[in-house]
């Protein structure tokens, strides 16, 4: 990951200026961005995703996090695109990481906290955070699995999962991806989260390492990432020191599941045990050793980590468009018959063999061509099959199914999407180990994808000659976008190499593979050079078992049906027995069925379903084109392991066979009765006959009624899928609604608490506050403010002329227009009616986004002050007044020896003026005339240590009046 420093540039809270240009007024900013400090890489990359219920999750995960991990962490919610989030405000009262909201090209740095935008999907490439404009805007978003996807691509096993609270199955694909990469999982509790939608479907996939409470999970991260950054990545060298323990625990897991692993690719392997050694906090191989012996459940879950592979629907686009205008059409041109089979092996769950199924269907049904289409998927994972066979996935699909492919190839099940029947019945899934099971044979595509990147070379080198003998001479093998044919380019050529398809090539008859190359099944004996018995090699076709079963017994003319009397396959001449239906072509047994063996071919078919057992019916007379034909009729279920659920239906030929010969009777000999039965039994069977009329017409009545059902049942089909597609959206700007609702829930929170602050403030103060707005209207007062104005709460929205103030002051709304228009606050004194004086504020109202929406009054009672400052003046004005009946010259003086007062007689006697006397130092009276030295060194150096001086005689010549003989009296004043 890149480390250059890089980021968004620092905003930081500015400063509006007063538009009188006196001083800077700060500002608050609603929205704050900050410019990241620390660019340092993060051990591991926390992709969080949450929908409803989210924000609490989000808050029980972060009070418990710390906030020097290493890690780093970005939040993935269902936000209402037409809505300003303020998540990131609120995350910031829960951690004291950084909290950004994501800005496009931001690089992810350790210990902080990324939160998306809303209205925009997120992707992660080389580390740095890209915004996309998602495709719609409400409804088919599933932003949760786009972003956690690109995080396993981009990080590998440095990407960590974690699904919170939410409804619906978001986070389940994004999650898979995860797993394929050997990351980590953790999904919240359901008991815990608010909505258990979300942690549901997480948790049904078997693939979560931690299933914990939100408050839980930091402490298990923290473990896990310490495990990870103190043990370096392992190589095949580190194992040369105990491979011994590999070795057993390759034989632990043959041991529990069958499946032997040791040819797989040691590093792939190793990186999956580490991860699992660091999900329980294991240091060492042999302990982890003794920890698989000890718990089986262990055993199980190693082996899906090993068999965890990125799959989904329509992977890679491209391939599937090569496919369908390349590959299809050369199929179809060099088929010899009307049948193509495909093989799918390591099929996962499915989505691979589906897209295919889809694909062949799109383009047989727009070019009106008529193949039968059998698709075979195959997986060592006997879960993973049950599910493909389900058919049954999470409503994110539709990021990679478009809503065309939904609508018409899906049908909606709550929160999921179940393959629709034709498409079901193209595929068969089946368990194999393409390792050491037998193949399938006579395949015209192969799609083997991501598999081989997972073998050795030794098991790649059996393999691609397996596929070579599978295919047929203008088949084609299709692997993944990192995965080669390698040494053996003398079996395949490129198709089309960009897209990694392959065709066979012919090869001499002495080559390995035309000989029966003994690799390609490593469990039967053989030689090189020597060619392969192929009665010893079976093969999973459903004609080439019937054959060989017929050939070791007998080979009468026989059918193989499902359990529903569809013939899938015909051995021998059946002409005699089944005869087409009239009308629209159908291969139902029953329908096909001559007249003599329908009620006992379904008699028996019914039987063998529902006991297993074979039933046999001798001697049946089949009419025929030229007569009757007698018939033994055999029904047997088959047992070999492919072709469970299947029946063999047998017509033996009775003249073929000893039958016991009656003696022939003449007409004279039978008897009057037999006449008179035979009589019966053929009325009988013309009013059977014209019974048998009747049913078939009243059926095509029925039909033909069941047809307009059916029609009708289309058109409600068609407004169901309708109802659900809104019910979607609905339940999308539902989930969006509950994480605005949930934001502003808590902002709502925070203003009540607030505003009781406040409240509280202004009622706890004795200071009187008006709140008016722009248009002098009164907002808001505090208690205090009823005993200045004589208010109530029911006179606010009142403009404030019309308010009387008990102050003796008329200007008021004259001043605050004047504040208004300048910003220029007014402070002025002012007393009441009762005599009471108050310290008025007139300022301008500012809110958070510097913008003014009115003013504030307020009013400071200064009584008690007034009443001290009018005791001071008089008191100054008595010394005065006593000061100015002395008869003899008096000077009052400062610490700093300037004059404060003079009485009448010093200004008589000395000659000088109020103006020139005060607020001087004594030596600067006259222009210097009292610069004494004696009354200098008196003042600075005598006085100051004696608090009184009585006749202190000196004697100075003064040049206005002369030379004086004075007496000098001084008393310091404390």
């Amino acid at each position: 990951m890149p480390t250059k420093k890089s980021g968004q540039k620092p905003k930081t809270p500015g400063r509006g200026i007063d538009p009188a240009g006196k001083k800077a007024l700060p500002v608050l900013k609603r929205a704050v961005h900050y410019k990241q400090k620390d660019t340092a890489e993060p051990s591991h990359i926390v992709g969080i995703g949450a929908s409803a219920g989210g924000l609490e999750a989000f808050s029980q995960f972060f009070r418990n996090m710390s906030a020097d991990s290493g890690m780093a962490f970005v939040l993935v919610s269902h936000l209402d695109p037409t809505h300003k989030s303020i998540m990131d405000e609120l995350l910031r009262k829960y951690t004291s990481m950084p909290v950004y909201q994501v800005q496009d090209g931001m690089e992810v740095a350790a210990n902080h906290v990324y939160v998306i935008p809303p209205d925009r999907n997120m992707a992660i490439f080389h580390g740095k955070l890209q915004l996309i404009d998602p495709p719609e805007r409400r409804g088919f978003r599933h932003p949760i699995d786009y972003f956690l996807r690109t995080l396993a691509e981009d990080q590998g096993e440095k990407a960590i999962a974690v699904i919170l609270s939410g409804t619906g199955t978001e986070g389940t694909l994004g999650l898979r991806a995860i797993k394929g990469e050997g990351g980590l999982v953790l999904v919240q509790d359901i008991k815990s989260a608010k909505y258990d939608g979300m942690p549901g479907s997480a948790i049904a996939t078997g693939l979560v390492d931690y299933i914990l409470p939100a408050e839980k999970m930091p402490d298990q991260l923290l473990k896990y990432g310490k495990q990870r950054r103190g043990k370096p990545e392992a190589t095949e060298k580190d194992l040369r020191k105990s491979p011994d323990a590999l070795q057993k625990i390759f034989f632990l897991i043959r041991n529990g599941t069958g499946h032997d692993f040791s040819s797989y690719k040691l590093n792939t392997i190793v990186r999956r045990i580490e991860r699992r050694m660091a999900v329980h906090q294991i240091e060492r191989l042999p302990l982890y050793v003794n920890f698989l012996r000890d718990n089986p459940s262990e055993v199980d879950m190693l082996f899906k980590e090993l068999l965890i592979r990125v799959t989904n629907f329509f992977r890679d686009p491209k391939v599937f468009d090569v496919l369908t205008e390349k590959v299809l059409p050369h199929l179809f041109e060099h088929t010899t018959h009307e049948n193509i089979r495909v093989w799918v092996p390591g099929c996962s769950t499915g989505e691979e063999a589906y897209s295919l199924a889809i694909a062949i269907h799109e383009l047989v049904t727009k070019k009106n061509l008529d193949y039968k289409i059998q698709i075979f998927a195959t997986d060592i994972d006997n879960e993973a099959i049950e599910a493909a066979r389900n058919g049954i996935y999470p409503e994110s699909i539709s990021v990679d199914v478009s809503p065309e492919r939904l609508k018409r190839y899906f049908a909606k099940q709550d929160s999921s999407y179940r393959i629709n029947k034709k498409i079901r019945e193209m595929v068969v899934f089946a368990v194999q180990n393409i390792i050491k099971d037998p193949p399938f044979s006579r395949i015209d595509l192969i799609s083997c994808r991501n598999l081989l990147i997972y073998l050795g070379n030794e098991l790649q080198k059996k393999l691609i000659p397996l596929f070579h003998y599978s295919l047929k001479p203008e088949g084609i093998l299709l692997l993944g976008s990192s995965e080669t044919i390698g040494q053996f380019s003398d079996l395949f050529a490129a198709f089309d190499s960009k897209s990694k398809f392959f065709k066979p090539k012919s090869v001499p008859p002495q080559h390995p593979v035309a000989l029966g190359y003994p690799g390609i099944f490593p469990d039967r004996p053989g030689k090189p050079g020597m060619p392969v018995d192929t009665d010893k090699t079976p093969d999973i076709s459903i004609g080439d078992l019937t054959e060989k079963i017929l050939l070791k017994t007998y080979g009468p003319p026989c059918v193989i049906i499902n359990e529903h009397g569809n013939i899938l396959y015909f051995h021998g001449k059946t002409g005699k027995y089944l005869e087409p239906a009239p009308g629209k072509a159908n291969l139902n047994i029953h329908e096909m069925a001559r007249e003599g063996l329908r009620l006992e071919l379904r008699t028996a078919i019914r039987t063998v379903i529902n006991k297993k057992n074979d039933v046999y019916f001798e001697n049946l007379k089949v009419k025929t084109d030229g007569g009757v034909q007698p018939c033994n009729l055999k029904v047997k279920p088959l047992s070999e392991p492919n072709l469970r659920g299947l029946l063999m239906v047998i017509f033996e030929d009775a003249s073929e066979y000893q039958q016991p010969r009656a003696k022939k009777q003449t007409a004279k000999d039978s008897p009057p009765r037999l006449e008179e039965l035979e009589f019966e039994l053929k009325s009988t069977k013309e009013q059977l006959q014209t019974t048998i009329e009747e049913l078939e017409a009243s059926n095509e009545e029925l039909q033909s009624a069941n047809e307009e059902l059916q029609s009708a049942n289309e058109e409600l089909q068609s407004t169901n899928e309708e109802l659900e597609t809104s019910k979607e959206e609905l339940q999308s700007v539902n989930e969006e609604l509950m994480t605005v609702n949930a934001e502003s829930q808590n902002k709502i929170d925070e203003l009540t608490q607030a505003s009781d602050d406040m409240n509280n403030l202004l009622a706890s103060t004795d200071i009187a506050t008006i709140f008016l707005d722009s248009d002098l209207r009164i907002k808001r007062i505090n208690p205090p403010a009823a005993n200045v104005i004589k208010l109530i709460h029911t006179d606010v929205g009142r403009p404030i002329s019309d308010i009387v103030l008990t102050l003796e002051y008329e200007n008021l709304e004259k001043d605050v227009e004047q504040v208004l228009r300048t910003l220029i606050p007014v402070q002025k004194e002012g007393f009441d009616k009762s005599g009471k004086w108050y310290l008025m504020r007139i300022l301008p109202y500012r809110t958070v986004e510097n913008v003014i929406d009115g003013v504030v009054i307020t009013f400071v009672d200064i009584t008690s002050q007034k009443k001290l400052q009018m005791e001071l003046v008089d008191a100054r004005d008595y010394a005065e007044s006593m000061v100015m009946t002395v008869r003899e010259p008096l000077l009052v003086l400062d610490s700093g020896l300037r004059v404060v007062s003079a009485n009448q007689a010093f200004y008589s006697r000395f000659r000088v003026s109020k103006d020139d006397t005060l607020n001087r130092r004594i030596y600067e009276l006259g222009n210097g005339q009292w610069d004494i030295p004696k009354l200098r060194e008196l003042l600075e150096k005598i006085l100051p240590k004696k608090t009184t001086l009585n006749d202190f005689e000196v004697e100075h010549d003064f040049p206005t009046i002369g030379h004086k003989k004075m007496l000098l009296n001084a008393h310091s004043i404390k």
